[in-house]
């Protein structure tokens, strides 16, 4: 519970510095397209769904990530019907910004660790993160959608 409370902070430290006036609901939301973006055409309903809100909620936040030129809807390339989300270069740069920013948090939270406290804490950190995927990802994949 603890890392969800720091990692939830960090990001909202990270916008506060690269795009004040930005929520963490926008934060996820832009990830979430990031992270799908390389799997295929990203909708609305795709979004949704990774982020467990109601679609309206998505469309909601998509809209004002438009309106802001980080994301941007356009045709399907395979059903020009449906409506794709992407990425624009003003939100590449967004999320370049936020993950740099976010970099700059943990270095200052570890500037006077040990090396090899760094070197630990960067190995369970990984086991930890691969853990908790694993149990979410079949967790996913037993509920019924």
């Amino acid at each position: 519970m603890r890392l969800m409370t720091g990692r939830r902070l960090i990001g909202r430290l990270a916008i506060q510095s690269a795009a004040p006036g930005l929520e963490l609901s926008h934060l996820d939301v832009l990830d979430a397209v990031r992270r799908a973006e390389p799997a295929g055409e990203v909708t609305v309903g795709t979004i949704a769904e990774m982020l467990r809100i109601d679609p309206s909620r998505a469309s909601r936040v998509v809209a004002e990530m438009v309106g802001r030129n980080v994301l941007r809807r356009e045709a399907s390339q395979a059903d020009a019907r449906r409506i794709v989300v992407v990425i624009t270069d003003a939100g590449q740069a967004l999320l370049a910004e936020i993950h740099a920013q976010k970099l700059a948090i943990i270095s200052e939270i570890v500037s006077d660790w040990p090396g090899e406290d760094i070197e630990r804490f960067a190995t369970l950190f990984e086991r930890f993160i691969g853990g908790y995927e694993a149990i979410f990802l079949s967790r996913d994949r037993d509920t019924p959608g």
